[in-house]
């Protein structure tokens, strides 16, 4: 974070994702999961601190944030993480079958619990989508569905992560493991 100039408002922001993602792994109950192993929680939460490790070069709209912080990942040896924020802001592949059984990947885990904070705030989905399109959206139709499509996947991974955890996503901040950070 130091090394890349990580702006505090988005060491922040990168603590709460931490936050969320590390109580949504230790809340899973995968008991019902035959054979399935809950996600590496220090991959977790490595993908989650440094998910916006390239937020503060972008800024000025040089690069895109994901794609810049999978090739500093790359760059330092870091293929798996790198793969996590690569894919923090839109899954590349979304699996149903994989989330009914109880499967959910560090990517899903981060992708989700970046969603779920808006700046340091925990949010709805809701709330985070009105945020991105008045943020992002540009006026654009085309901009807005995108947006509007990957949220929709994001709310049917929120109902699959929450079948597994014995409360429901409005509950979530009530839940947050207390932390280092």
């Amino acid at each position: 974070m130091e090394q890349y100039t990580m702006l505090h408002n988005i060491r922040r922001h990168s603590f709460v994702v931490t936050r969320v993602a590390e109580t949504i792994v230790g809340s899973l109950d995968l008991s019902l999961s035959k054979g399935i192993d809950p996600p590496d929680i220090n991959l977790v939460r490595a993908g989650a601190l440094l998910h916006d490790i390239a937020k503060t070069k972008c800024l000025d709209g040089s690069c895109r944030h994901a794609e810049e912080g999978q090739a500093i990942c790359e760059e330092h040896g870091f293929h798996n993480i790198g793969v996590i924020v690569r894919e923090h802001v839109i899954l590349s592949s979304f699996t149903p079958e994989r989330y009914k059984r109880g499967e959910f990947p560090a990517r899903e885990i981060v992708y989700y619990a970046d969603k779920r904070v808006r700046h340091e705030e925990i949010v709805s989905l809701n709330q985070r989508l009105d945020y991105i399109i008045e943020r992002y959206g540009d006026g654009s139709d085309f901009i807005e569905q995108r947006i509007r499509d990957n949220f929709k996947s994001c709310l049917e991974l929120e109902d699959y992560i929450f079948s597994f955890i014995d409360f429901g996503p409005d509950d979530l901040e009530d839940h947050i493991i207390p932390g280092q950070f």
